[in-house]
Formats: structure tokens, C-alpha cells, sequence
């Protein structure tokens, strides 16, 4: 049997089962989409994003919590343990006279508005929204906003929660409660995300297997960034110094944004039932023709304009 042949016989078998089905779907569709490049705009405005968002978040809770600097220094450990990269000591709070700390933190959260910016564009591309039909400049940015805060908020709460519970656990007990309030930090920060970021037109029912899907494998990430700092990036820093932390960071980044977009990806292809699909479109499924459509309408860009899309068939004569 040659190549090709193989490759037929596979296309035939994983469109008669549904378990194979679906996730094949979600990889051709996840390549259909050019996700890849997604996520790594996501992750580069992300690399630059990040630091401004740790200052700003830091320095209004030095704020807030001036009095009490136990509970600010945990929440601020909190925070940073969601992101194993990252080093604590490198992140200070802005000081200064009034009106300089004021343009200084609404210069960094402008500056952090980057990644929900590239985020809202990834969520678009992935549900094929017309342009014509997406948030306007204004719209985009307040919703990056409304993420932010909610962001914010979600990591205090979780952060004071897990101090109270594991406080008086000790040894594994306190690891397993850790991990536990971990993952339904995660269950909330991806539904906030995938909520906010996400067209309004898509329901939140069609969102909640991704944002599952998305917050255990980004708990894993967590854990696995976690050992990768502690047996590799902590031995190269006396090698390769800063280039150590930024190669770490940026590839930490691009797996996070990857993650997420294929968690997205596989709530619309449930949604959609955008499957079997084709692997070499001879013939294309109906999955691959609502697939490309869906592709091809994403452009239409002012009201009146209207894409037809038809497959299989020459052009008729009018």
C-alpha cells in the first residue's frame, strides 16, 4: 500500500469514529485558522504586556494593602506563583509624586492592553466573526479592561482563599489543597477570559468545555514550569544570564497561548459539529465546507458587503 493510499484509508477510518473524529477536527481546524501565528502574537505581546501588568498590579495593592504588609506580600507571591518564570524580586512597586505615578501606571496598563488586544483578534479569527460585526476600537479596549480587573480581582480572592485553607494544613495535605484551589482559579480566570474575549453573539453554555479543557492543561503547564525553572533555567542563568529567563519566558508563553487557543478551537468545533473532516479533501466533508466558508466570510468588512462561497462545481454562466 503507498503512501497515499495509507493516508486514505486513515481519513476514511477516523471520520467513522467519533473519538477520533472530533479531535482531528479541532488540529485541522486549529491549522486552518493559521492558529499558530495566533498564538505567537499572543505570546509576544504577552512577553511585553506581562511586567507593565505585574508593576501596575503591584503598586495599586501596595496601595491598598498598605497596612497590612503580610497579606501583601502573599497576595503578591499568589500572583507571581501563577507565572513560575517569573522572579519576585524583579518586580517593584512604582513610587513616586502623585501625578508621575498616575501617568506612569496608566502608561503601563495602556502598554498591557497589547496581549487582551491580541487575545480578542486570536477569539475572532477562531469564530470566524466578520470583521464587520467585531468590537471597535473603544469596545476592544474596555473589554481588555473589564478582563483585567477581573483578572485582578480573581487572583486576591484565590490568594487569600488558599492562605486560609492551606493554613492549617501541612506537608502533602497542603500541596493537594493548593494544587485543588489552583485549578478552580483557573476554572474562573478562563471563563472570565473566554467570556470577555469571546463575541458576544457565542453563548457561555458553548464555552465551558474549553475553558475545562484549557484550565487543567494550564495547571499542568504551571506545574511543569514550575520543575523546568528549578532543574533547568536556574542552572543556565549562570551561563546565559538574562537570554535564560527570556528564551524560558517567551517559550512559557507560547505553549499558555497554544493551550488556549486549542481549548478555544474545541469549543467551536463542538458547537459547530464541525466534523469529520477531510485530510485531503477529495471529497470535502460538510465540516470542511462550513469550516472554509466560515473563513472566507470572516472578511467581509462593511455592512453591505456579502461573500458567497460555493464548492465542487464550475462556475455557471449567468
Amino acid at each position: 500500500m503507498n503512501f497515499r493510499a495509507r493516508l486514505e484509508a486513515f481519513d476514511r477510518y477516523q471520520q467513522g469514529h467519533r473519538w477520533l473524529a472530533i479531535p482531528f477536527a479541532v488540529i485541522r481546524k486549529f491549522s486552518n485558522d493559521q492558529a499558530g501565528s495566533l498564538a505567537a502574537l499572543v505570546a509576544y505581546y504577552g512577553f511585553f504586556s506581562l511586567f507593565p501588568l505585574l508593576l501596575v498590579f503591584v503598586t495599586v495593592l501596595g496601595y491598598v494593602l498598605h497596612g497590612d504588609p503580610s497579606l501583601q506580600t502573599r497576595v503578591e507571591n499568589g500572583v507571581l506563583g501563577q507565572f513560575p518564570i517569573i522572579n519576585g524580586k524583579d518586580i517593584h512597586a512604582l513610587h513616586g509624586h502623585v501625578s508621575s505615578l498616575i501617568v506612569g501606571v496608566a502608561g503601563s496598563l495602556w502598554g498591557g492592553l497589547g496581549v487582551t488586544n491580541a487575545s480578542q483578534n486570536a477569539f475572532n479569527k477562531v469564530w470566524a466573526v466578520p470583521m464587520k460585526e467585531r468590537p471597535n476600537f473603544i469596545q476592544t479596549r474596555l473589554r481588555g479592561l473589564a478582563v483585567l480587573a477581573a483578572l485582578g480581582v480573581l487572583f486576591i480572592v484565590s490568594t487569600v482563599a488558599s492562605g486560609v485553607v492551606t493554613g492549617g494544613l501541612g506537608g502533602p495535605l497542603a500541596k493537594v489543597a493548593g494544587i485543588a484551589l489552583s485549578l478552580i482559579l483557573n476554572v474562573f480566570l478562563f471563563l472570565a477570559a473566554f467570556r470577555l474575549l469571546t463575541s458576544a453573539q457565542v453563548e457561555t453554555r458553548c464555552l465551558r468545555t474549553g475553558v475545562l479543557v484549557a484550565a487543567v492543561l494550564w495547571e499542568i503547564l504551571q506545574v511543569g514550569g514550575g520543575l523546568y525553572i528549578s532543574h533547568v533555567v536556574r542552572h543556565a542563568n549562570a551561563t546565559y544570564g538574562p537570554f535564560a529567563l527570556v528564551i524560558g519566558l517567551l517559550s512559557w508563553l507560547y505553549l499558555g497561548a497554544q493551550i488556549t487557543l486549542y481549548a478555544s478551537e474545541i469549543n467551536v468545533v463542538r458547537a459547530r459539529r464541525l466534523w469529520p473532516r477531510s485530510l485531503l479533501h477529495d471529497p470535502a466533508t460538510i465540516g470542511d465546507e462550513e469550516t472554509l466558508t466560515a473563513i472566507a466570510k470572516v472578511e467581509e468588512r462593511i455592512p453591505g458587503e456579502q461573500i458567497d462561497v460555493s464548492f465542487g462545481g464550475a462556475s455557471e454562466d449567468t
